[in-house]
């Protein structure tokens, strides 16, 4: 499973040809959590509050880039890296 992005100690990543709805998978400290695309809310799982409220904010900033790679993935084309809510 690709990671797509990285900040904060907070790891992106995206599974090819998963299921829908659009999301992500979210790990940070030991937490897992499934985070939808469309508007960075807690599909499964669980991330602390601040850490939450970080990936919510990325989602909606980079939502565009987001739904591209989701497309890619389904297609099995290979993922773009996205910038982190640090500017990596």
């Amino acid at each position: 499973m690709p990671v797509i992005s990285t900040f904060f100690g907070i790891y992106v990543r995206r599974y090819f040809a998963n299921h829908s709805p659009p999301h992500i998978h979210v790990e940070y400290q030991g937490h897992e959590a499934l985070v939808a695309i469309a508007d960075g809310a807690l599909m499964d799982g669980e991330l602390p509050r601040r850490a939450l409220a970080l990936v919510r904010q990325w989602c909606l900033d980079h939502r565009q880039s987001l739904e591209q790679n989701w497309t890619k993935a389904q297609a099995l084309q290979p993922l773009s890296r996205i910038p982190g809510a640090d500017h990596d």
